[in-house]
């Protein structure tokens, strides 16, 4: 079309904040929410096979707690290594790679024969999604618009904490059986043939405009560009609004262009949030996964039998699309900084409250509350840490600072294990002492970024 030269001269950024949301903003959504649920069934996968592994005396609690961390030690080096490869080669590629990589290893951890094989299979399939998530909140704030990207990112969450039902779910149904495999492989197996084709139905994705555009590379910037702006005209049958002026990112030529570096990110202007988020990821773990992760453990521990502590934890696990789906509707109402604090906050008061529930419904009642709770802290970060480096340097900074959540995890899993040995209480103890952190550290160093552009954030 005649319009279509302006907004040659116009930055991506303000090219894309202008677009209003239509099915190509919905199918993009729907595809990267398919790594999101992959990433989550993973993440949560092992909490309900870890109480069946113990039970039927495959793995030991001392080999189920190097299981969990072997897995966070995997994801650790992805998340720091395919975190720093997706600002140099893309966030598209880097997307595809890791869903090969975790669908094959995760194939073979169903195959394992021994512990310690597990522990290696599980180690690499964490590389392979350590950095999912990563990805998925680079790309989504790179490609929706400014009003829309909180709400965005949260449905992707809301379609990729729906495994977490689904592995307690399937846990419970296809652990006690044998067919051909033990159970428990099977919801292994499940994981890696759907990340296969969530892999395959992915590959058409574009490639993130803003990313071309940062790394110098203009003219691809320009045709994926025009292809967006084509398919939302097709769709919208009317002329795009005017774009919105925006400080312009920080891009190179194409010949001197050099990947950002870790090193970046701690000089100034991005020190202070290098070092907050550090800090935040340190400690938010401590009480996201190690709730999660251990809650069948804790049932079986404090002497309930494998059924019902499967039975409660998939009941808990149910309201998880919950906590995302409240996001939804808030995310751009509520300031992400506060909402985040408080949300610490209160996940520290309600896992207080676990180790006193004794019966079924108070049990399943707290349990819910706090997974609610979670998942909604979970989904706002998500979307607020995606907002506060440049897109040259998002994935890195992101990436960097993500990975010392997964380090936080191998540490905390060893804690949390020792601690377990004397009781529940000593472990939601340390875990309200660490979301009381994560609430000081936001409150007092992190920057407001609701309905600002990246750019302006940025900067």
């Amino acid at each position: 079309m005649l319009a279509a030269p302006p907004e040659t001269h116009t930055s991506v950024a303000a090219r894309l904040d202008r677009l209003p949301l239509c099915g190509f903003h919905r199918r993009f959504i729907t595809l990267i929410a398919l790594g999101a649920w992959f990433d989550l069934y993973d993440l949560f996968m092992m909490a309900y096979l870890g109480a069946a592994l113990q039970a039927s005396h495959f793995l030991t609690l001392a080999q189920f707690t190097e299981v969990i961390a072997s897995s966070f030690a995997g994801m650790f080096v992805g998340t720091l290594v395919l975190g720093l490869a997706s600002d140099r080669y893309g966030r598209r590629v880097s997307f595809l790679f890791m869903l090969a990589i975790y669908s094959v290893f995760t194939l073979g951890g169903a195959l394992s024969t021994t512990p310690h094989m597990l522990m290696a299979m599980r180690f690499l399939a964490g590389i392979g999604v350590g950095a999912e998530l990563v990805v998925i909140d680079t790309y989504v704030a790179e490609v929706v618009p400014r009003h829309a990207r909180g709400r965005y990112l949260a449905i992707a969450h809301l379609i990729g904490f729906s495994a977490v039902p689904a592995a307690a779910l399937l846990s419970a149904a296809l652990v006690p059986t044998h067919w051909l495999l033990d159970g428990w492989r099977w919801v292994m197996i499940i994981g890696s043939a759907g990340a296969l084709i969530a892999w395959y139905l992915r590959r058409n994705l574009p490639e993130s405009p803003r990313w071309y555009e940062s790394a110098g590379r203009g003219e691809e910037a320009e045709q994926v560009m025009l292809a967006i702006e084509a398919e939302v005209r097709r769709e919208t049958g009317g002329d795009l609004p005017p774009p919105v002026l925006a400080p312009p990112p920080i891009s190179r030529p194409a010949s001197i262009f050099q990947p950002a570096s870790v090193a970046e990110l701690f000089r100034r202007p991005y020190l202070g949030r290098t070092c907050m988020l550090a800090v935040f990821h340190l400690l938010q773990t401590v009480g996201v996964y190690g709730f999660a992760n251990w809650a069948p453990t804790f049932l079986l521990r404090q002497g309930r039998d494998l059924s019902h502590s499967l039975a409660y934890g998939a009941l808990m696990a149910s309201v998880s699309p919950l906590g995302p789906a409240i996001a939804v509707l808030t995310s751009e109402r509520l300031e992400r900084k506060w909402t985040t604090a408080i949300l610490a906050l209160s996940m520290a008061a309600c896992g207080m409250c676990f180790p006193f529930a004794s019966g079924g419904a108070a049990i399943v009642g707290v349990g819910a509350a706090m997974t609610v709770l979670s998942y909604w802290f979970s989904t706002v970060y998500h979307t607020y840490q995606a907002e506060l480096f440049p897109t040259r340097l998002r994935a890195t900074g992101v990436g960097f600072t993500y990975s010392c959540s997964r380090l936080s995890a191998v540490l905390s899993t060893i804690v949390i294990g020792a601690l377990l040995a004397r009781g529940p209480f000593l472990v939601f103890v340390f875990m309200a002492a660490a979301m009381t952190g994560v609430a000081a550290v936001v409150a007092a160093f992190g920057p407001r970024t609701n309905l600002r552009a990246l750019e302006e954030v940025s900067a």
